[in-house]
């Protein structure tokens, strides 16, 4: 089982990026595919996700700013994040549950927001 994960950098604030986190070698049906960030010396955090029926989950820190969606077909998990803030510079880690039971991640992509 091996998550994919692109699309970081470096961006100025107010900017915008885009998260792409491909999944591949999946036995059994992914419930849920999202995205959490880890800050230096922070916590690893929930930023968004999406459930198998299309109901999504957003931390209150980026509710209108950042956007998630799904490829079913294709297995890959979309971030689109706009307006963003030098707070939201943190490593992107994709993460996806299969069969209910089954836990993975993916490398994590950096995504710095400085000018």
């Amino acid at each position: 089982v091996q998550l994919q994960a692109s699309g970081g950098g470096l961006v100025q604030p107010g900017g915008s990026l885009r998260l792409s986190c491909a999944a591949s070698g999946i036995i059994g049906s992914i419930n849920v595919m999202g995205w959490y960030r880890q800050a230096p010396g922070k916590q690893r955090e929930l930023v968004a996700r999406i459930i198998s029926g299309g109901s999504t989950n957003y931390a209150d820190s980026v509710k209108g700013r950042f956007t998630i969606s799904r490829d079913n077909a294709t297995n890959t998990v979309y971030l689109q994040m706009n307006s963003l803030k030098p707070e939201d510079t943190a490593v992107y880690y994709c993460h996806a549950v299969v069969s209910w039971s089954n836990y993975y991640w993916g490398q994590g992509t950096q995504v710095t927001v400085s000018s």
